[in-house]
């Protein structure tokens, strides 16, 4: 699905615009996830790089994911808000999260991934399809 959607951080430092093909929407329960947005999973969509333009600055923290590859956890450096992740397996796509949209009741996700890393107080919802290894 095309789609052209905008967002942002919290403050309004950051802005952006995606335009493009969504490649799919994802609830994301692995340990990294869990640790740069402060819950129980992320909710994102994936887009090409090529897609997205920013205003503002977004900083980067790289860390290491479940599956060994490094990522990238893109966030507002003036409030904080996670805004982005990106890994080295998939150079040309980034996943943007699902609450800085101005507009998040438009999301729904279709994959899980990592189901079983799962927090117990956070269960993973049962109909998502999940993602391919």
């Amino acid at each position: 699905m095309t789609e052209q959607l905008t967002g942002g951080c919290a403050c309004g430092a950051v802005r952006y615009e995606a335009k493009g093909e969504i490649e799919f929407s994802f609830n994301c329960h692995c340990r990294k996830c869990q640790r740069s947005t402060g819950t129980g999973h992320s909710s994102a969509f994936a887009i090409d790089v090529a897609g997205i333009q920013f205003q503002g600055e977004v900083r980067e923290h790289k860390a290491i994911s479940d599956n060994g590859a490094a990522t990238y956890s893109g966030f507002c450096p003036t409030c904080g808000s996670p805004l982005t992740s990106r890994t080295e397996r998939f150079p040309n796509r980034i996943y943007i999260h699902a609450a800085t949209l101005d507009d998040p009741s438009h999301f729904s996700p279709s994959v899980i991934v990592f189901e079983e890393a799962a927090q117990p107080w956070d269960p993973p919802i049962k109909n998502l399809e999940a993602a391919p290894k």
